[in-house]
């Protein structure tokens, strides 16, 4: 029977080569939507009026979870896990501390971690598991008992990054050494803010090549979800479509002793309970491709 609202959006090419959006169905007692081989296809507006038909299409590819065209801001927050700031030996912010990713910086769940060249220079390459929450209406000014209530769904993400080109080489701003396309992968669909009532109960990890390197849940962060969505539309108003990546917890590359770089065909698996997990190949450009005009 269709629904009036979706519980994981997904975006998928589907077997007959065309893309759509989706609610993913899921084996019974399994969660993580990158299993789902099969959705109920989606009509009208993601963020508005939309159904969830009775139409069944196979996935081919999950894609990223939103299209281009309804990405508004990549917005993401630095030291939002208290352990996380004591292995970067950095105080506890006081107010978060926020920075942007350019929308081009975002991919899907399977896509490759591309490096350029000129990220290829220096020492740092890194992975960042982090809870994405999409903001669904429109808000400014929103007390913090009222958040969530803006929210459309979750994901898990990689904000990947380069620590040289972060800090030594970034003159005090993050955007370029975070900043490269597809260096935030997220996905692999959003969990409705209807089934993840409570986003700081998630146990969160990243495994590399197979091993996990961060293990923690969003318990510790410092400005939890509702905390910093009343936070950012304080004289800023949120949209639909608007991703926030909500920071990182401790065992990050840079942080470890002896530290850990990202190398060429490394497999970063980031995953977040009751979402998800995304699995990335590091992948080592030649040369990026030339724009035509």
């Amino acid at each position: 029977m269709a629904s009036k609202s979706f519980s994981r959006l997904i975006r998928f090419l589907a077997r007959d080569g065309r893309t759509y959006y989706g609610d993913a169905l899921l084996p019974s007692g399994v969660s993580d939507i990158r299993a789902a081989r099969q959705a109920r296809l989606i009509s009208g507006d993601i963020f508005g009026t939309h159904t969830v038909t009775d139409t069944v299409a196979d996935i081919r590819l999950l894609l990223s979870p939103l299209a281009p065209q309804d990405v508004r801001t990549v917005r993401c927050l630095g030291l939002n896990y208290e352990q996380h700031a004591h292995e970067a030996n950095m105080p506890i912010p006081t107010y978060p501390v926020l920075f942007y990713k350019p929308a081009t910086s975002l991919s899907g769940p399977t896509d490759p971690i591309p490096v350029s060249p000129l990220a290829q220079e220096g020492q740092g390459l890194d992975y960042e598991c982090e809870l994405v929450a999409v903001i669904g209406k429109t808000c400014r000014e929103v007390p913090e008992d009222k958040a969530l209530d803006y929210v459309l769904g979750y994901a898990v993400g990689n904000d990947v990054s380069h620590r040289d080109w972060q800090i030594k080489r970034g003159g005090g701003q993050w955007g370029l050494g975070k900043g490269f396309d597809g260096w935030a992968p997220f996905g692999p669909g959003i969990v409705s803010r209807h089934l993840i009532q409570d986003p700081q109960t998630l146990k969160i990890s990243t495994r590399l090549n197979g091993m996990t390197v961060q293990e923690s849940s969003t318990k510790d962060m410092i400005f939890s979800v509702k905390k910093t969505i009343a936070f950012l539309s304080q004289g800023t108003t949120l949209l639909p479509g608007d991703v926030i990546f909500t920071g990182t917890p401790q065992g990050v590359g840079m942080g470890r002793k002896p530290q850990l770089w990202l190398k060429d065909g490394d497999v970063v698996e980031v995953e977040l309970e009751k979402v998800g997990t995304c699995r990335n190949k590091v992948e080592f450009e030649t040369s990026g491709p030339a724009s035509k005009l």
